[in-house]
């Protein structure tokens, strides 16, 4: 699996968290027929609310700009395609440079290791 970093406007922000938390398999008001169609849109198996995801404000983890970072992980081919809607649905979403896309990726991956180190902590590891 592949991380990326990508960085979006705060204008562009709450669109964004709807898009990461929507699941149309979880959607009761769509009809069998609708979610069908979604089925056959080009991105409607772009659905990150299955995939690992965290998004973030810059100055959370040291950025001096208003901007969010979204650290993706996921196969090399959803990440082409969440790419490719990205572009569609929205003005100001990218990758990030790479110094910050190293940035929250190391974040990451520390608050990751502690929190598996906690979890050994309790179940005795």
């Amino acid at each position: 699996m592949a991380a990326r970093v990508f960085v979006c406007s705060k204008d562009e922000v709450e669109a964004l968290k709807k898009l990461l938390e929507y699941d149309p398999a979880l959607d009761k008001s769509l009809s069998n027929e609708a979610l069908h169609k979604l089925q056959e849109d080009k991105y409607g198996s772009v659905i990150f609310a299955r995939k690992e995801f965290s998004l973030r404000e810059g100055r959370s983890f040291g950025m001096n700009d208003e901007s969010f970072y979204l650290y993706l992980k996921a196969e090399d081919d959803f990440i082409k395609r969440a790419t490719e809607r990205f572009a569609h649905e929205f003005k100001t979403i990218k990758y990030a440079d790479p110094a910050a896309e190293q940035k929250l990726i190391a974040v990451i991956m520390d608050e990751e290791n502690k929190a598996n180190q906690g979890f050994g902590a309790i179940f005795g590891g």
